[in-house]
């Protein structure tokens, strides 16, 4: 995880905050349904999934990622198009059609964790809600035209199920350790029936001394299996067995392919629960699958544990789909697959060819040279302040700005030396420079531009910030391109090669199902995914 204070991420959620716009749902028309609009609309998101992936193992996804990706409309170099490529500003992407910039989720530092806000029956971990989250979402848009719509929004991360849906105060639950999955105070007191009904079935139990094995013979992996640096040198071999105990089972099973089976049942079983699909109204189901992100962050995407979990998160959606169908008529179901980021090969693993080599980058070390330069000028020592990979200023604590740009810009200078740093940029210059330059949109994306950010850092690629074995968050492509297909009800096939963005997949779905967002939205409909734009 990265190091971070609270009180620092406090300051820059108030002051991006500041600079990012508000919004307000737009009164509810008379609902209507058009004919030939979908029944369920079903977003799954696979946490840290990269877009290579679909291709990397020729021939072994037969599931339903190689059926939605042959059958759907593909779309092939689709981008999380924001610098600090992270789940919760990911998420937050995906049914809002706007930037981190305008949601107001801007890091998972700053995402929903909200103490004010307890979970609901227990279970571990801290409260939650989407608090910090400005603006509307395709949930709000499809209540809005029709009152009876119903959500459900499912993961095993709190702000895997929370972002979606924005401030919708649906239907929303995510995975506690205890075996349980749970919601927070914000969406409802008590646990609905179905829900308790699924928990009390202790589902994990299935799992407790399960081992993780190769779902193919050894032949069909190429990755090697002993790499000492996956899993910070512990248990990096296969088989991998999960502990009887049923506690800690509960919580080693986050870990294995198995989460996203146990977060596929949930998702099958509320479905039931609430009739979903079942008309006249057009209903949303969001599900968010982590496993691939804990398993990303522990063995890296270049291993053999990495390539089992992609054949599995195949097969797993394969299920989820057979078994959806067997509910609902497919032909009234719309189905788009994506991620919120993708990830970078481990540092010390890189292949030869990734020069300079990729470093572990820690600029805290660069911090006491500058609050001494604020006593020299008899400056407030919190005037300035560093967020991983953001220097931030309280700009009314200077006198002069010249003082203020004296010490922004000796801390560029001392962090262009340290080893792993690419690029030190001044953000209000930065977003100047958009249209040829990646990293500098991306940066625009991410933060209002009336943010107190002076500066943004960028590292060489492969480079990470905190500890993660493998990790993510950086403007670089590996970390952005992910994957995005459409299937099913009003979708044209075909396979698409232009640049688009996961802000355009909202705009994309409320084409099709015919209705208006609540405000002026970052991204545009994909109409060449549509069998009859509007």
């Amino acid at each position: 995880m990265m190091r971070l204070t609270l009180a620092v991420p406090a300051a820059l959620a108030l002051a991006c905050l500041s600079g990012a716009a508000r919004s307000t749902p737009t009164p509810a028309p008379t609902p209507s349904q058009p004919a030939g609009t979908p029944s369920l609309v079903v977003l799954i998101t696979i946490d840290q999934f990269r877009a290579d992936y679909l291709d990397r193992y020729p021939g072994q996804l037969t599931g339903g990622l190689g059926r939605l990706a042959k059958r759907g409309a593909r779309f092939d170099n689709a981008h999380q198009d924001h610098a600090i490529t992270e789940t919760a500003p990911g998420h937050a992407t995906l049914l809002s059609g706007r930037f981190p910039r305008s949601t107001g989720i801007m890091l998972n530092r700053v995402g929903v964790e909200d103490a004010s806000y307890p979970l609901v029956a227990g279970g571990y971990g801290s409260g939650a809600s989407p608090a910090r989250f400005i603006g509307t979402t395709l949930a709000d848009w499809m209540k809005s035209a029709n009152s009876k719509t119903k959500t459900l929004s499912v993961s095993m991360k709190d702000r895997g199920a929370i972002l979606p849906i924005g401030k919708s105060k649906s239907d929303v639950y995510w995975y506690s350790i205890d075996g349980r999955f749970l919601t927070s105070t914000y969406y409802r007191k008590e646990l609905p029936a179905w829900v308790r009904e699924f928990n009390d079935r202790q589902p994990v139990k299935a799992y407790a001394g399960k081992t993780w094995s190769l779902l193919l013979p050894d032949s069909a992996y190429l990755e090697p299996d002993s790499v000492s640096v996956e899993m910070g040198g512990r248990n990096f071999t296969f088989p991998h067995k999960l502990t009887d105990d049923l506690m800690d089972a509960g919580s080693e099973i986050r870990i294995t392919p198995y989460m996203d089976d146990l977060t596929v049942q949930f998702a099958l079983h509320g479905v039931n629960a609430m009739e979903l699909g079942k008309g006249p109204q057009t209903d949303l189901l969001a599900m968010s699958l982590s496993a691939t992100d804990v398993i990303g962050h522990n063995y890296g995407p270049d291993s053999r544990e990495m390539h089992d979990q992609v054949l599995r998160v195949d097969r797993t959606i394969g299920v989820f789909l057979d078994s959806l169908y067997k509910l609902r008529d497919s032909t009234t179901i719309t189905i788009v697959v994506t991620a919120d980021h993708g990830v970078g090969s481990i540092p010390e693993i890189a292949p030869a060819s990734v020069q300079p080599r990729p470093r572990r980058v820690s600029l805290y070390d660069l911090m006491p040279a500058t609050v001494a330069r604020l006593k020299a000028k008899k400056l407030d020592t919190l005037a300035i302040d560093l967020d991983v990979q953001i220097l931030l200023a309280n700009r009314n604590a200077f006198r002069q700005s010249s003082d203020l740009d004296a010490i922004v810009d000796a801390f560029a200078v001392d962090a262009r030396t340290v080893p792993g740093v690419a690029r030190v940029d001044r953000f209000s210059t930065l977003v100047t420079d958009t249209l040829t330059d990646d990293i500098a949109r991306r940066w625009a994306h991410q933060f209002p531009a009336s943010s107190q950010i002076e500066l943004v850092v960028t590292l060489t690629p492969y480079s990470t910030w905190g500890g993660n074995v493998a990790s993510h968050g950086s403007p670089r492509e590996y970390d952005s391109h992910v994957p995005l297909i459409f299937a099913g009800a009003g979708i044209k096939p075909g396979v698409h090669t232009q640049f688009v963005r996961t802000v355009d997949l909202a705009p994309t779905l409320a084409e099709l199902l015919g209705v208006k967002p609540s405000e002026r939205l970052d991204g545009v409909a994909l109409k060449d995914a549509l069998l009859t734009p509007r």
